[in-house]
């Protein structure tokens, strides 16, 4: 069984299904393309083509769903630490499986993609998001989007929504 929306559909995960943590293979890009479409077209997040999930495949943290109760398992969550400048990466691709929300994985993936951060020595991460309170949990505070690095903004002219941009800068130094 899928779970469809506008014409996105994302195969159907039992919510009680064992989980792991792990590291995204190139084996795993059509599952995160339609887990990230599925988000994109309710507008709660940017489309990712699959070539540039191709080209940032080594950015990504995965929770899988193992196979329970006689059900498939699945990509259940997805989320991606993007190194722009030497004191700065950016949180994102952050998506998770309508049947694990509110389950902590958004959570455990923003303190894997920060941990993975901590390890390089990297000083701040900074997210472009829609839900400001989560980001808030997890430690981010709302910033002007002035106030980001110059490097932020050389991705930004590359996306669709570049003159008519509705997302809220989150910041979070690790120091």
């Amino acid at each position: 069984m899928t779970l469809t929306l506008d014409s996105i559909a994302i195969p159907e995960l039992h919510s009680q299904a064992p989980l792991s943590v792990r590291k995204a293979r190139l084996s795993d890009i059509g599952a995160i393309h339609e887990l990230i479409g599925y988000w994109a077209a309710r507008g709660q997040m940017l489309v990712r083509s699959r070539a540039l999930l191709a080209e940032s495949i080594r950015d990504f943290h995965l929770v899988m769903a193992e196979e329970h109760e006689g059900q498939p398992g699945g990509l259940a969550g997805v989320c991606g630490l993007h190194l722009l400048a030497p004191d700065l990466a950016e949180i994102r691709g952050l998506a998770i499986h309508p049947s694990f929300q509110g389950k902590g994985l958004g959570k455990l993936l923003v303190d894997a993609c920060e941990a993975e951060a901590r390890t390089i020595d990297l000083p701040a991460l900074f997210a472009w998001t829609y839900q400001q309170g989560f980001f808030e949990k997890c430690g981010f505070t709302r910033i002007e989007k002035t106030n980001l690095h110059p490097k932020v903004w050389s991705e930004c002219q590359r996306c669709a929504f570049f003159e008519n941009c509705n997302e809220i800068a989150m910041f979070k130094a690790l120091g």
